[in-house]
């Protein structure tokens, strides 16, 4: 399975893919987009809470992690997330992780360059995390052959060469505040011995093993050509990079939304009212990303992503607790077209038509399941009124537009009620 957000992020991919792993049988988490910059909330019955960044959102069940070549590194940020693991109950973190050595290496040049970018921006800022991986992926586009990778650690001498390079070329936007290259050799060093570094083929072992749930991270309208630009991410963030691991293997789509329109960061979000005064305790302002933002939901938008991402075959939808009963089904500009792939010019007419555009209303929404279902044209297979697994329920339909919702719960659904590609997916 491969789970996707629908949105601009922060639509509870991580509590979805624990209440995935919590049904069992599940042998791996594959991250295939994003970096450190990911923040996926998983928070257990017990009251244990951990924000996965670059770990899979199934560790606290015990389900390894693979970070694919698609994956931006931190082993800094990755260091300090195995130690929050080690005080929740995980004894060996990063015995359970592996990481492709093709996947580009973050180092704490390219995030005081990226840091130091964005600052020049002044309110023209486009809402970076701050972590460099946007950083990482101009400079690999620029230098590609000398880009660091994660399989560099492995080979110091070159790394240190790749670094020297890099402070170089980064320039005066590193400021006095980083670390020496000798002393990120020997962290780096470090890390190549206490994490699992692997080569393509160990992914096709994973798949031979099965099932495994792919967790994207971001959302499909943040997306590097396909989102609002320039308030985007530097990443693919549709289904492309896990289809390309999967090399022709079937795998069922789940988009995730929530029952209202949530953005971290600046950007177009045409359902924005700041009345929508919802909690939001593990998604905290900051000085990088900037407010976070709450609108009602916003089907046009979900519309447009569903079309970007290719479509899905069925939706989690979660918030559904959330006090909300406001659904915009339309703007007055119609719906929102899918240009070509690199168009990045018209992409930002696009985001200057949505900066005129005005939503209008469904009101007195109760059955969100319905409703969602209705204004896509996708099942909605799963919902979430709380942030545990325990909050989580199947919602079986009587049709594929939601009509005659009920609740069960369990992996008996998962085995009795075959789904779209489910031969990638058999559940123990």
């Amino acid at each position: 399975m491969i789970v996707v957000d629908l949105g601009y992020g922060d639509a509870g991919k991580g509590g979805v893919v624990d209440w995935l792993c919590a049904q069992g049988g599940v042998t791996a988490v594959i991250r295939f987009n994003g970096g450190a910059q990911a923040g996926h909330n998983v928070v257990l019955p017990d009251g244990r809470h951990h924000t996965f960044a670059q770990f899979g959102s199934g560790t606290l069940r015990g389900v390894p992690t693979h970070l694919s070549r698609y994956m931006v590194v931190d082993p800094f940020a990755l260091a300090a997330e195995a130690e929050h693991l080690r005080r929740l109950g995980v004894s060996q973190p990063y015995g359970m992780l592996t990481i492709d050595r093709e996947a580009l290496l973050a180092t704490p040049y390219h995030i005081a360059a990226g840091r130091a970018r964005e600052r020049e921006r002044g309110a023209n800022r486009h809402g970076s995390c701050g972590m460099g991986v946007g950083e990482v992926m101009a400079y690999a586009l620029e230098n590609p052959f000398v880009a660091p990778k994660v399989g560099d650690c492995e080979r110091p001498g070159l790394l240190g060469q790749k670094l020297n390079l890099l402070r170089e070329r980064l320039g005066d936007r590193l400021g006095a505040d980083v670390p020496p290259t000798a002393d990120c050799l020997a962290a780096y060093q470090a890390f190549a011995q206490r994490v699992r570094l692997v080569d393509p083929s160990h992914l096709s072992e994973l798949l031979r093993k099965r099932p495994v749930v792919f967790e994207g991270a971001q959302g499909v309208l943040l997306d590097e050509w396909y989102g609002f630009h320039p308030y985007t991410t530097w990443s693919t963030t549709t289904f492309d990079n896990a289809f390309s691991l999967l090399d022709g293997e079937h795998a069922v789509r789940l988009g995730v939304l929530r029952t209202y329109t949530p953005r971290h960061g600046p950007g177009p979000l045409v359902t924005e009212d700041p009345e929508l005064r919802l909690p939001e305790p593990h998604n905290p302002s900051g000085p990088w990303q900037g407010p976070f933002r709450t609108g009602h939901f916003d089907a046009v938008a979900h519309r447009y992503a569903l079309r970007a991402a290719g479509g899905v075959d069925l939706l989690a939808l979660t918030h559904l607790d959330a006090p909300v009963s406001r659904m915009c089904d339309s703007y007055d500009i119609g719906e929102l077209p899918v240009g070509e792939k690199g168009d990045l010019a018209g992409q930002a007419e696009l985001t200057a038509l949505l900066g005129k555009a005005r939503p209008h209303y469904v009101e007195g929404i109760s059955d969100w399941p319905t409703a969602v279902s209705e204004a896509l044209g996708v099942r909605v297979w799963l919902g979430s009124s709380g942030p545990t697994a325990r909050a989580k329920s199947l919602v079986p339909s009587t049709s594929a537009r939601g009509r005659g919702v009920h609740f069960m719960t369990g992996a008996r659904y998962l085995r009795e009620h075959p789904m779209p590609g489910a031969r990638a997916l058999r559940w123990a």
